[in-house]
């Protein structure tokens, strides 16, 4: 395999200052952010909005309750079947 060849490289450093400023006078910079000002807005799309989240809340409160007192049931041959079957499902979407 050829080797890599990479190009001479400089020590990071802080940004130089006469990069960093704007050029042009002050009336032109003000005149081109009033410009940038008085464009329209754009609005958001309505169909990208995800609306409310379904939560049943008093399901979630029982479970709480359940794991809470420690009379929740964890079965992990169940857990172990899920996480086998996520990982089926993520795989064959990858083909």
């Amino acid at each position: 395999m050829p080797p890599i060849e990479v190009g001479s490289t400089s020590a990071l450093s802080a940004i130089n200052a006469r990069f960093a400023r704007a050029s042009g006078t002050a009336s032109q910079q003000t005149t081109s952010l009033a410009a940038w000002s008085d464009s329209p807005t754009v609005d958001a799309s309505s169909a990208l909005d995800a609306g409310s989240v379904p939560v049943d809340t008093d399901r979630v409160a029982e479970i709480r309750k359940a794991v809470e007192n420690g009379t929740y049931p964890v079965i992990p041959t169940q857990i172990a079947d899920a996480m086998i079957a996520a990982g089926v499902l993520l795989r064959s979407h990858k083909e």
